[in-house]
């Protein structure tokens, strides 16, 4: 796990490596172990690396083989590193590191731009061929590692972060309006490539991108989920048993492809207890597990440790238990928002923030249940979803999950953001792609490959690597996915959704945990705006800064302030606190 960035320049120029310099910089927290870079004319490299797999300098970033001709950066892991160097080793490649970064080398020269379907993990990464004088990207299928990138007719540069890219300097930051409609009707998901920066474009997941010195490029994608029936009809216990061994494996790999200690995020829900669960039934031991909980509001309790301690009675991890006073979310919610590399609405990203700071002291790795939701179908839109047999499947989709209708964001921005419904034009054709048995695969497969990206993967990334902390997700393991896309909706959703994660923790799961109500990282202070929370938020929409963007209508502003708690989203998330995460985001990344 690590930072990234570079440049690439079309006008005969060598590269600017103080400008590369800058953007490796702003990517040390992603990276503490170790910086480096590589420079190749026209061509630039800067890397931060936090040493996960070869602990040794051999491993060291950029990784440069002169024999190849080609040099690397690289973040994320590879699972089937070794199955791979193995293969390739058979082919006549001769490796001089134990690491995964070299593995990447060896099968680009192999495969070339088949190269990334060979990889399973998460992963992106640049690589440049010093003989073809070519920069070739890569990010993995659901986009868990960032790129982002910025281009104009000298030169193209790229980053594992936007404020990295904004630290290099020369970016256009007026604002996208139709990547904003996006973020206020997707609850902050604004899909790639756009991101609300005009000047600033993200890599799509499974997604290749190759660039030559001439400024020519090329992409493709290299990966489509499937949401289709298979050919033989599946019973129940086989499914069961088909997504146990599948995610025992998911957790397998994640766990024992490393030369540091794993540990587990256990949030008292069921998909971080069946983590602990798994590992245990694989016969890893000193295991440790963390949680979090924050003040409680009279609406909502602000922790779930009555359901994590019986995890930890049952299994005995070394368990650390931290309890957050609202004062110092607060306090500390500037940090988190600097180290969002895109505004995030998600009421939980200062909570994984402030949780990875603490992991972080004493370990490097961590297993997280982030995707099991969108995946197996754990959200309650979903049931609406299936439910309603009015209008099509995006109408069906809008009802239950956008934030707000298109009528109401015209209301919400001033004349020049104004756009067309480009967020129900997008999700219209999305959702009538084929490869979807009914609607609701359809909803699953766009929630899995798209819409989990921004959030709450993204959230997931920025938070841990904020702190230099890796975090891994078996449950977007792509063979776990691929398999779960194919489960027919009356089996998946039996039991009020993720009927299958449900039968594979019965028995290695308190009851307690699997039977309760789905939960959500509770971070009440943030939902039911009050107090101190709300002068904040009132002052960051009413500030000079505010009103000189003119971003927003006063008026709508107005009838949020005069009763925050009465305007939620479709699902539950604050509508004031969406407006002032922007702005504020604005006032730290783009307006400083």
């Amino acid at each position: 796990m690590c930072g990234i960035c570079g440049e690439l320049r079309f006008d005969g120029r060598p590269a600017d490596l103080t400008a590369i310099g800058r953007m490796t910089e702003r990517l040390r927290p992603r990276g503490p172990d170790h910086g480096g870079s590589y420079s190749d004319g026209e061509l630039g490299f800067g890397h931060r690396r936090l040493s996960i797999i070869d602990l040794s300098e051999k491993s060291n970033q950029p990784l440069v083989d002169q024999e190849l001709g080609l040099a690397l950066v690289f973040n994320g892991t590879i699972y089937n590193y070794r199955e791979l160097r193995r293969d390739l080793q058979q082919r006549g490649y001769h490796f001089f590191s134990e690491g995964d970064s070299e593995v990447i080398l060896k099968a680009y020269r192999e495969w070339g731009e088949d190269c990334p379907r060979h990889l399973h993990g998460m992963f992106s990464f640049a690589l440049w061929d010093m003989r073809d004088k070519t920069l070739f990207l890569a990010r993995d299928r659901f986009g868990i590692k960032p790129c982002y990138w910025s281009r104009d007719g000298q030169r193209f540069r790229f980053a594992s972060s936007l404020p990295a890219l904004l630290a290099g300097g020369g970016v256009d930051t007026s604002l996208d309006a139709a990547a904003l409609h996006f973020q206020f009707t997707l609850h902050g998901v604004v899909p790639a490539p756009r991101t609300v920066l005009n000047g600033v474009r993200k890599l799509e997941p499974a997604t290749w991108l190759k660039l030559q010195a001439d400024g020519r490029e090329s992409r493709g994608c290299y990966w489509a989920l499937e949401a289709t029936r298979p050919g033989r009809p599946l019973a129940e216990e086989e499914w069961v048993e088909a997504v146990h061994e599948k995610l025992r494996a998911a957790v397998a790999r994640r766990n024992d492809v490393a030369d540091v200690p794993v540990g587990v995020l256990l949030s008292g829900g069921l998909d971080s207890s069946l983590l602990v669960a798994l590992l245990a039934e694989l016969g890893r031991s000193d295991l440790h597990t963390y949680s979090i909980g924050f003040e409680d509001q009279p609406e909502e309790a602000g922790n779930e440790f009555e359901y994590s301690d019986q995890v930890v009675e049952r299994y005995h991890p070394h368990h650390h238990k931290m309890l957050v006073p609202n004062d110092q979310v607060l306090a500390r919610l500037p940090e988190a928002v600097d180290a969002m590399a895109e505004p995030m609405f998600g009421q939980d990203a200062v909570a994984f923030y402030l949780l990875s700071e603490q992991v972080s002291k004493s370990i490097k790795v961590v297993q997280s249940g982030q995707g099991a939701d969108e995946v197996f179908g754990g959200y309650f839109w979903f049931q609406k979803i299936m439910e309603d047999d009015q209008g099509d499947c995006a109408d069906r989709l809008r009802r239950y999950y956008f934030d707000r209708d298109h009528q109401e964001y015209l209301n919400m921005v001033q004349a020049a953001y104004q756009v067309d419904d480009v967020t129900g034009d997008y999700i219209r054709e999305r959702l009538g792609q084929a490869g979807a048995d009914e609607c609701i695969d359809a909803v699953l497969r766009l929630d899995a490959t798209t819409l989990i990206v921004d959030d709450p993967v993204k959230r997931v990334d920025n938070m841990t690597m904020a702190w230099g902390l890796e975090a891994r997700v078996p449950f977007l393991d792509h063979e776990l996915v691929e398999l779960a896309a194919r489960c027919p909706p009356d089996i998946k959703f039996q039991s009020g959704g993720k009927h299958l994660l449900k039968r594979v923790a019965r028995g290695i799961v308190p009851d307690a945990v699997i039977d309760r109500p789905k939960g959500y990282f509770p971070m009440p202070a943030l939902k039911y705006v009050r107090g101190e929370f709300l002068e904040f938020m009132r002052d960051i929409v009413n500030s000079r800064a505010c009103r000189e963007r003119g971003l927003y209508q006063r008026k709508y502003l107005e009838r949020l302030l005069s009763a925050p708690e009465m305007h939620h989203t479709r699902i539950q998330g604050s509508k004031l606190w969406q407006l002032a995460l922007l702005e504020f985001w604005l006032q730290r990344q783009v307006d400083a």
